[in-house]
């Protein structure tokens, strides 16, 4: 491999819902070597009736990862960009400052907007518009019920990783792949989409500048500044939504492969140069999402290890504890179930209650369930993983007809890769060559954005891929009792202090 002419090292800031991380990558004679140095958790608070983020905390935990990261690397840092989950925002007002902690995108008040925003322009105009597909989450729906809670439409807002870098000294802008997510973009441009915003009566003079993956936005200012390893350091826009991040760092090439971004959701597709929005799409729920590079992620939500996350915390309440290998392995012996789950239902995606949601389908959907499923935890995993094996099978086989590729592999990367008995599931469900790749796949894109961008000032596909493939080598080590590939990085992340 290449080093690059600059081998001061650089930060990623991953901004998570569960956990924000700070990754310090440097250059050793070895290679390149990534290390996890700070990671907080995460979650929204209920205030008020209001599910909100705490920005203070998770700026203060972003702040004190550059800190340590500067601790470390004595060789300098040349560069330090910000990747988080898409369509929450800050709004700030004149000064440039937050005026409040901003709202979660699982908060209930989108619910009414969506509606009311549809009366004023119908779901069919707006995929045709953007290709994004309708969720209530989507930054469109949120910023139309801030005029319900009497936030000014015309305040400016900054969804949160291009807030993060705001905050550190860039100028205020809208990275690609995280504007797509807001459901405002006019497809296949570098525009908000003027229609949109004329028919919800939003202001436009409040949206940021759109730019693309791998813009270098500024350079670092404030305390951090005056720390010698950061003095210098450039603020880059990456690709911000980290899913787009995660497509970015798997190391392929070609167009016979597809992906699973796995982890709470999977996200389920492949990557284009054009989008494809037509009726059949748009009847299916695809979205066509930013990529990095100028790419589409074509792609569909599909709920994921949620359903598991949220059936153990429910089975834990009991004095019985079961931990995810040890109902992996209890699973991984069963026969296949009789019947699988609609992993998509709507009553799926509310927390609370998993395993009594899920009996309930089956009971409305077959007339009654099978009687180990009431009583054996392991019985429920299996019928999990096998449904969303199926899933996936489903969705790929649509991704084939209407794009008209032909997939030969398929990579899952994200907290899934880890699961070996739904990769195995899936690898028989789709006919597909598995490869897993890395666990922290939107940190490793987030890096090789990083540096397509410090290399040619604009980071392009084949670039990005180039430096994917030098942070993460194919490995040709298969699991034991399963033909899943796997594929490691060269230096797997590595913990830092807590």
């Amino acid at each position: 491999m290449r080093y690059p002419a600059d081998r001061r090292a650089l930060v990623a800031v991953d901004l998570g819902a569960q956990s924000c991380r700070v990754s310090l990558l440097r250059w050793t004679a070895d290679g390149p070597h990534m290390q996890l140095v700070h990671r907080i958790p995460n979650a929204p608070v209920l205030r008020d009736g209001q599910l909100r983020w705490d920005l203070s905390m998770i700026c203060a935990g972003a702040d004190e990862g550059l800190r340590r990261c500067a601790e470390i690397a004595n060789e300098g840092i040349a560069a330090v960009g910000v990747t988080g989950w898409a369509v929450d925002y800050v709004r700030l007002d004149e000064a440039g400052r937050p005026i409040a902690d901003p709202f979660c995108y699982r908060d209930t008040r989108t619910v009414a907007a969506m509606e009311a925003v549809h009366r004023r322009i119908s779901p069919e105009r707006l995929y045709a518009l953007t290709g994004i597909q309708m969720l209530p989450l989507n930054t469109l729906y949120q910023l139309y019920a801030d005029s319900p809670a009497a936030i000014p439409r015309h305040l400016r807002w900054l969804n949160l990783p291009e807030y993060m870098l705001y905050r550190w000294g860039a100028r205020a802008v809208a990275e690609h792949t995280n504007a797509t997510h807001t459901a405002m973009v006019a497809s296949g441009t570098m525009r908000w989409c003027d229609e949109i915003f004329t028919a919800t009566g939003l202001d436009p003079s409040a949206a940021p500048e759109i730019v693309a993956s791998g813009s270098i936005v500024g350079r670092l200012q404030g305390a951090l500044s005056k720390l010698p390893a950061l003095r210098d350091a450039v603020l880059i826009a990456p690709a911000c939504h980290d899913t787009a991040s995660a497509i970015a760092g798997i190391p392929a090439e070609g167009d016979d492969w597809a992906y699973i971004s796995s982890g709470t959701w999977s996200l389920v597709g492949t990557v284009l140069r054009q989008p494809c929005i037509d009726q059949e799409s748009a009847r299916l729920n695809f979205t066509n999402e930013g990529g990095a590079g100028g790419n589409i992620c074509f792609l569909r939500n599909v709920n994921g290890l949620w359903l598991l996350q949220q059936c153990i915390e429910n089975w834990n309440e009991t004095d019985e504890k079961w931990t995810a290998e040890m109902l992996m392995n209890a699973a991984a012996i069963l026969p296949v179930p009789q019947y699988l789950l609609d992993v998509d239902d709507p009553d799926l995606l509310a927390p609370g209650k998993m395993p009594e949601r899920i009996v309930a389908q089956l009971v409305q959907r077959h007339g009654h369930i099978p009687p180990e499923l009431l009583q054996s935890p392991p019985a429920m995993t299996s019928l999990i993983l096998h449904s969303l094996a199926a899933r996936y099978a489903t969705v790929l086989n649509q991704t084939e007809t209407l794009t008209g590729k032909h997939f030969k592999q398929l990579y899952i990367v994200g907290g899934g890769s880890k699961n070996i008995l739904l990769n195995k599931l899936t690898e028989q469900a789709t006919g597909l060559k598995v490869i897993c790749g890395s666990v922290e796949s939107s940190t490793l894109g987030n890096f090789a954005v990083q540096l397509a961008a410090l290399e040619e000032r604009l980071a392009s596909p084949a670039v990005i891929t180039h430096w994917a493939h030098a942070l993460a080598v194919p490995s040709a080590h298969t699991q034991p009792a399963s033909p899943v590939s796997q594929s490691a990085a060269v230096h797997p992340i590595e913990e830092g202090r807590p």
